[in-house]
């Protein structure tokens, strides 16, 4: 074996060769040029000594002390001829002229065969990185081909101790895992555990975080009963990533529930909810998505701070794009957005999601938006089937590389005996004082004609009452009356043209008013009051059902 030919391709040798080859002709040149003898030339150069030449090192002892794993094997299967010390302090002695597969049993386990036999047939290098060995430490291993005097091919195996990097990057990603376990977590408990289950909507959601390569971000979804009937929904995606993006978004969802019990318009919750994000980080935007409920009017009325378009499915199957009005997200300030509505009736499906379930990064985002209108399109069966089924659609697994939320609700159409627990009736109040008994008769017939029990008729004829006679005290018109019932609540309700509202006080023996909102508020379930588009009010109250007992 020709351990000096072989080295010669040890890296650095090629140059340390060219360099001796250089300095050995221009000594020759030199020697031939002048006339001083060799002692005196010597004793004028600054020169060091010539050192050995790395053809001249005994290999086998120079490679018997290097640290590093180094085998030779030959031929077409690889036949041992030579392991260092520190191969043999690692695994032990190894027999010369056994096949590799035989000999060294630990980098066949490790898959090294197949490099083997590449490194030979390619002529280059080939390497395997950080392995771990059955010695328990880890190692990057290159296989070097390596030409012998007898022609035969031969490959050279050099293995270095990673070891130390290895379990720095091991902790580095168990460091990362925590952290990421612990955003999850964080982001999970800050989402609704529980969905709000309006009256007259079915509703499911679903979110899936991002692969473990992706750090968890910021989005969040939920659903808020309003009361008289209604219902907010809300779809957020907190920009960034990390604890941080989780922790903003638990704090905007804290404050949205917060402004949504203002019963307040679409656009003036966003409008709240900028100068917030503003305020809790000026550096993170959000996207967002604001949207009510009515049943009484059949739309969906939203407000979008950046966020994609709700997409709605009528009952023939048209997919509609709700697209306008858009501002900009939410913590970017100045700017005043505006609401919109899409028809939302019986038989409808809405769909409200975050940019991780339409957003790919070879595609553009309308491309994406229009694969999840057709999706939507063909999709029936109930809002978590439709959810599950938009999800897979979208290509959405678990190594996903984005955070995906989405709402999906229903408005279902009813018929037959379901429908007889959904009803409507309304009143205008024409005229004056006289509006009242007119309406306490309307009142008393509809709760009657609906079934009733004795108690429920008279509260609801005594709430209906003095709604009206606070409206025709305190309001200006036109003054309406409407009674809802539900599976679960009766609802009255009475809106007029004045925008001030009612508060509940303590009244005073010698007060003559005051009483109304007390005595509605000690009755009914709930009540509330909100301004309507129109530059009115609606003031309303609710009774909880009793439930059927079989």
């Amino acid at each position: 074996m020709n351990f000096t030919r072989w080295s010669a391709r040890l890296p650095g040798t090629q140059r340390r060769a060219a360099a001796r080859a250089e300095h050995t002709v221009t000594t020759t040149d030199r020697r031939s040029e002048g006339s001083v003898p060799a002692a005196r030339a010597e004793q004028l150069t600054d020169e060091p000594p010539p050192v050995p030449a790395v053809d001249e090192l005994p290999v086998r002892e120079v490679l018997d002390r290097v640290p590093a794993l180094v085998a030779l094997v030959h031929g077409p299967d690889h036949r041992l001829a030579y392991v260092n010390d520190a191969y043999t302090a690692a695994f032990g002695a190894r027999p010369t002229g056994e096949p590799a597969a035989e000999a060294l049993p630990e980098l066949r386990d490790l898959g090294l065969m197949p490099l083997l036999d590449q490194a030979a047939r390619s002529g280059r290098p080939r390497t395997l990185k950080s392995r771990k060995a059955p010695d328990g430490r880890s190692y990057t291993f290159t296989c070097t081909p390596v030409a012998e005097s007898g022609g035969e091919d031969a490959v050279l195996v050099f293995a270095t101790d990673v070891t130390d990097h290895a379990e720095a990057a091991e902790r580095l990603r168990a460091s990362e895992r925590r952290q990421r376990e612990t955003a999850v977590t964080l982001q999970r408990s800050l989402l609704p555990q529980e969905l709000e289950q309006p009256d007259d909507l079915r509703i499911a959601a679903t979110y899936q975080p991002g692969g473990t390569e992706a750090a968890v971000g910021g989005d969040w979804y939920d659903v808020i009963t309003l009361g008289g009937g209604r219902t907010a929904l809300v779809i957020g995606d907190v920009m960034g990533r990390g604890v941080r993006a989780a922790a903003v978004m638990g704090q905007l969802r804290t404050a949205v529930r917060a402004y949504a019990r203002l019963d307040l318009p679409p656009h003036e919750v966003l409008q709240l909810l900028d100068g917030l994000a503003a305020e809790i980080d000026a550096n993170q935007i959000a996207t967002c998505v604001y949207a009510v409920h009515d049943p009484n009017e059949g739309r969906l009325v939203y407000a979008s701070a950046g966020h994609l378009p709700i997409l709605v499915r009528d009952e023939t199957g048209t997919v509609q794009r709700a697209d306008e009005p858009t501002g900009p997200p939410l913590g970017t300030g100045g700017w005043i957005h505006a609401s919109g509505s899409i028809p939302l009736g019986p038989g409808s499906t809405a769909v409200l999601y975050t940019d991780g379930l339409v957003e790919r990064r070879n595609e553009d985002l309308d491309e994406g938006i229009a694969s999840l209108e057709r999706a939507l399109a063909g999709a029936t069966g109930t809002p978590q089937v439709i959810c599950d089924r938009l999800v897979r659609s979208a290509g959405v697994t678990a190594d996903h590389d984005d955070d995906v939320a989405v709402l999906v609700l229903q408005h279902p159409h009813r018929t037959g005996a379901d429908g007889d627990l959904f009803r409507n009736a309304a009143l205008e109040l024409l005229g004056g004082v006289e509006a009242a008994p007119r309406a306490r008769a309307f009142a008393s017939g509809v709760l009657t004609s609906w079934r009733f029990p004795p108690d429920l008729h008279d509260l609801g004829v005594l709430a209906t009452s003095e709604l009206v006679a606070n409206s025709l005290q305190h309001g200006t018109p036109p003054m309406r009356l409407r009674l809802r019932r539900t599976d679960r609540r009766l609802i009255i309700e009475v809106t007029d043209g004045d925008d001030h509202l009612p508060r509940r006080r303590r009244a005073e023996p010698g007060d003559e008013s005051g009483r109304g909102i007390a005595i509605v508020a000690t009755i009914a379930s709930h009540w509330g009051s909100r301004r309507t588009p129109g530059g009115g009010k609606a003031v309303w109250c609710e009774f909880v059902l009793p439930r059927a007992t079989d």
